[in-house]
């Protein structure tokens, strides 16, 4: 009874903020170079309704730095190309074509003609050398900058007419095609005065209203509701279309609920509140597997993400914050033999059981056994030692007091926090097991959780947190897209942000094989530069790997076009294609492999 009273709660809570019609698809026009895509011809109308664990922080494609925010920006926005979440290769966007000079340094990108945002403004060129002019900011401090600077230079862009834009590079660049995916193409007519006075950081927040905000996306914002939703609606003008000429996206709306956890995103899912859940725990996946036989749920385990969580201890510059607390800690955390340590104290394995019902992988780097072209096979993956880690404590000049309480050179005894995201299950339950684990160590370690826009303010802007638990990657198997954690100046350099210098020797190192390999266009060469880049990380423990979940997803048997991919985003990479059916198809036991 109470499923049935809140599922007519959220229907009626949503109709009543959805009471405007869809836009209707405008017609298709002689000018418009469309994009035409395969899969099953679905049919319009209908709302898909997601549940998110927390909100977004921005709608700003160009700041956001947190997954929630990037998944809704990413049904908003587009790119020039894109990286096929399927079959992991490159393929046109809003490049209808594009060629690569004979050294590699020069790309010449031509777009599609007669497309619109979803305001109904045309897009051409002045837009992409707009949108770089943003992306490569440095007051702007945008994430992707990184990639769009080699050596010290930033890419050049040049407008060549009013449908071709001309990219210069500094140096050849591999897999250059690649830096494309993830830079959403932004309206130049609604953000350029912002920009001129400086006001930039002030636009597309999620107060923003919706005639603010246009995208290339097959949605469009509609509604922000502070706690509890964030409606799109189609763009009628969007530029692709289905084998038919039916232009898409088909679905009228697509609802982000903000539901706090992942136990109740599964419990809105099971109550057919929500119709499509990503990121599943194996238990949570297992509970809806053993309802599948009568529900009809499309589920999916696709093996291990790309995704990789750790333990990052707060080694930044305080300066001025008055953070006297965690000041006195940060000898502890500078000290390779504590974190080696800690890391040997660390039971990986009861992680991959406990948390992730062997629906996982233990992790002892940064690139996990998903990503079969780029891992480092050579790198060691010790087992759980808690002998090892006291002579690495004792050796770096820890000891023990009567009663088995760590303490350092001081004889002071050892305790700090780990915060993480209240609203992520399964990081809870990992801190809850590294608290365990390194109590036998003698350290008093407590878990606060936070939720996920207070933990995100805390670690990349009041910097008051002494350890995290987190998580990175997932995106693409290419290193590129990491430049921005593993370069010393990157904007997701974690443990030292802000740094205009290395801070160490080896990330000085990393930093030149980064851009080493940036560079260099032979697979074999560049994978043995990233193989050192791996070695190191893993010698010097910026991070404190821990495990990869498997890529487990759900849909309701009536959502046409689900096909999750191990490549974020899982499910909505193709919101443009997915539709609701008026009949549910069969769906096989074992689910979608």
């Amino acid at each position: 009874m109470k499923a049935a009273f809140r599922l007519a709660l959220v229907v009626c809570l949503l109709a009543a903020v959805c009471i405007a019609a869809a836009p209707t698809p405008q017609p298709l026009t002689a000018s418009e170079q469309v994009q035409r895509v395969d899969g099953e011809v679905g049919a319009y109308g209908g709302r898909l309704v997601i549940g998110q664990r927390a909100e977004p922080k921005t709608l700003n494609p160009v700041t956001a730095t947190d997954a929630l925010s990037r998944e809704a920006i990413g049904r908003c926005n587009a790119d020039l190309i894109s990286i096929n979440r399927l079959s992991q290769k490159t393929e046109p966007a809003l490049t209808e074509s594009w060629r690569m000079s004979g050294d590699g340094r020069v790309f010449t990108l031509k777009l599609r003609k007669g497309i619109r945002f979803s305001d109904g403004h045309p897009f051409d060129a002045d837009d992409v050398v707009f949108s770089f002019s943003l992306y490569l900011d440095e007051a702007i401090g945008s994430p992707q900058r990184d990639l769009l600077v080699i050596d010290g230079k930033p890419l050049v862009v040049s407008k060549l007419d009013q449908y071709t834009v001309r990219f210069t590079l500094p140096r050849p660049y591999a897999a250059a095609e690649r830096l494309f995916d993830g830079l959403a193409m932004l309206p130049r007519h609604l953000l350029e005065k912002a920009y001129r006075e400086g006001k930039f950081d002030q636009t597309w927040t999620l107060n923003a209203g919706a005639s603010e905000i246009a995208g290339l996306g097959p949605f469009r914002v509609k509604q922000y509701v502070s706690g509890q939703h964030l409606v799109l609606e189609r763009n009628p003008y969007y530029w692709k279309v289905d084998r038919n000429n039916n232009r898409l996206p088909y679905l009228d709306e697509l609802v982000f609920l903000f539901v706090g956890s992942e136990d109740q995103q599964v419990m809105r899912f099971e109550a057919g509140e929500t119709d499509m859940v990503s990121r599943l725990s194996a238990e949570n996946y297992a509970l809806l597997s053993n309802e599948q036989a009568h529900s009809g749920w499309q589920l999916a385990d696709l093996g291990p993400s790309l995704e990789y969580n750790f333990l990052v201890f707060n080694l930044n510059d305080l300066g001025p914050k008055k953070l006297d607390d965690v000041a006195k800690k940060q000898a502890w955390f500078g000290d390779l033999g504590f974190r080696q340590a800690v890391s040997a104290a660390i039971d990986r394995d009861s992680i991959v059981r406990l948390v992730y019902g062997a629906r996982g992988t233990a992790l002892w780097g940064n690139v996990g056994p998903g990503n079969k072209l780029w891992i480092n096979q050579t790198l060691p993956h010790p087992q759980r030692s808690l002998d090892t880690a006291r002579q690495l404590l004792k050796a770096a000049g820890f000891s023990w007091d009567s009663s088995g309480q760590l303490l350092d050179t001081s004889r002071q005894p050892v305790e700090f926090s780990i915060v993480t995201s209240s609203s992520n299950t399964q990081r809870m339950k990992i801190a809850t097991l590294v608290q365990d684990d390194l109590a036998h160590l003698g350290m008093q370690v407590h878990v606060v959780p936070l939720d996920f826009r207070s933990m995100i303010d805390r670690v990349f802007q009041s910097f008051n947190y002494e350890a995290a638990i987190m998580g990175l990657g997932g995106g693409d198997p290419d290193p590129n897209p990491e430049m921005n954690v593993w370069l010393s100046s990157g904007a997701t350099h974690l443990w030292h942000l802000g740094e205009t210098q290395p801070a160490t020797p080896w990330e000085g190192e990393v930093d030149h094989l980064m851009q080493q390999q940036m560079v260099t266009l032979n697979y074999e060469k560049r994978k043995r530069l990233y193989d050192r880049v791996q070695q190191l990380i893993s010698e010097n423990l910026p991070f404190i790997f821990l495990a990869t979940p498997n890529v487990l997803t759900g849909a309701k048997a009536q959502i046409g076009n689900f096909h999750p991919a191990v490549l974020d985003h899982y499910t909505l990479w193709n919101a443009d294609q997915l539709f609701l059916r008026t009949q549910p198809r069969a769906v096989e036991r074992a689910g979608i492999r």
